[in-house]
């Protein structure tokens, strides 16, 4: 499985950004103009906060209504701007399903490709290059270390994320759930779940 698009930057240059906002943010905080704790808080709201809620919101959707899971399936991209979610990093979105079948899990062999709009900032695992490179050759292997054990007979697909296109694991719903609204719903689904490293939280 490879790229079939080229990246916006390669790993080496993303090391080099990197180091550049952190001397970046050195010199900001040194004349006054940022608060550490503050600018802490600003990156936990879009690493574990607003991000992943909006990805779970688009998933609460897709389980409570069968026409969105269609229209998500066959045009992700339309489907989560209808819900407001959209911008930089999501211009180009895919879902994918995980079904009885098989098991969806995404990664960026090359860098960090990630959708921003709906899952926030990539977790630092997600960028690193033990992850990126074992993924695609023992993706079992990985979801085990996540504490994911899938059945014998399940598949595992992995996709690989572009500059061009991003992936959204839509998680298989939790049993016992009829029930839940979507605001519910929205809170059983994990960040990992819908990079597939993950599954949904039981109710």
């Amino acid at each position: 499985m490879g790229h079939d698009h080229p990246h916006d930057h390669d790993h080496s240059e993303l090391d080099a950004t990197e180091l550049r906002v952190r001397a970046l943010q050195t010199v900001l905080t040194e004349k006054g103009y940022i608060e550490p704790a503050a600018l802490d808080t600003i990156v936990d709201t879009y690493q574990t906060r607003s991000g992943p809620r909006n990805g779970a919101r688009v998933v609460a959707r897709a389980w409570s209504d069968p026409r969105f899971m269609d229209w998500l399936l066959r045009d992700a991209t339309a489907a989560i701007a209808s819900l407001g979610y959209t911008g930089r990093q999501g211009e180009h979105m895919v879902a994918v399903a995980n079904t009885d079948e098989v098991h969806h899990m995404v990664v960026c062999t090359l860098c960090s490709c990630y959708p921003w709009p709906v899952l926030g900032l990539p977790p630092v695992w997600y960028k690193s290059a033990p992850y990126r490179s074992r993924a695609v050759r023992d993706p079992r292997g990985v979801l085990a270390e996540f504490g994911v054990a899938l059945p014998p007979g399940k598949q595992v697909r992995v996709w690989d994320s572009t500059a061009e296109v991003r992936y959204l694991v839509i998680p298989q719903r939790p049993a016992g759930t009829d029930g839940l609204d979507e605001e519910a719903l929205a809170a059983l689904v994990t960040r990992d779940s819908m990079i597939g490293t993950g599954l949904p939280l039981n109710p």
